[in-house]
């Protein structure tokens, strides 16, 4: 290995950069999540089979105990499900949130031992509620 790459061949910048830009991007789409999350859940609620997964995907990525990589697969899983244009729309009946299952399953599959079940206990009390908000209120 020569000075100036890694042990792939590719140069040392571009595996710094993708380090350094990772907290970035987890910040802009934790950011992005907070302030759609749960406005576009409370129109989609009784439309998705999967809420609880959904909103114990969002307490598990918020909470700070979850490490950083979990939070990041995550939140981009979280992220594709608030965006306002996907694959498949969302309103497309029946097939508008196969995109969303799909995204948030295979986040499921990589990260789901660490959803721990104060994450789901949290998501069901949540969705009990008639208006369902991060606060549980």
């Amino acid at each position: 290995m020569t000075a100036g790459t890694n042990n792939t061949g590719a140069p040392e910048r571009e595996w710094l950069a993708e380090e350094v830009h990772l907290p970035v991007v987890i910040a802009r789409n934790e950011t992005y999540v907070r302030e759609r999350f749960w406005t576009k859940l409370r129109r989609m609620v009784g439309k998705i089979p999967f809420s609880e997964d959904l909103v114990a995907c969002y307490y598990c990525a918020m909470d700070r105990e979850t490490p950083v990589r979990v939070r990041a697969v995550l939140l981009a899983a979280l992220a594709y499900f608030v965006l306002p244009t996907d694959v498949i729309p969302d309103f497309i009946a029946g097939f508008g949130f196969t995109d969303d299952a799909a995204v948030l399953a295979t986040a499921i599959s990589v990260v789901g031992r660490h959803i721990k079940e104060h994450h789901r206990v949290r998501a069901r009390t949540t969705l009990l509620k008639p208006n369902p908000s991060a606060d549980g209120a």
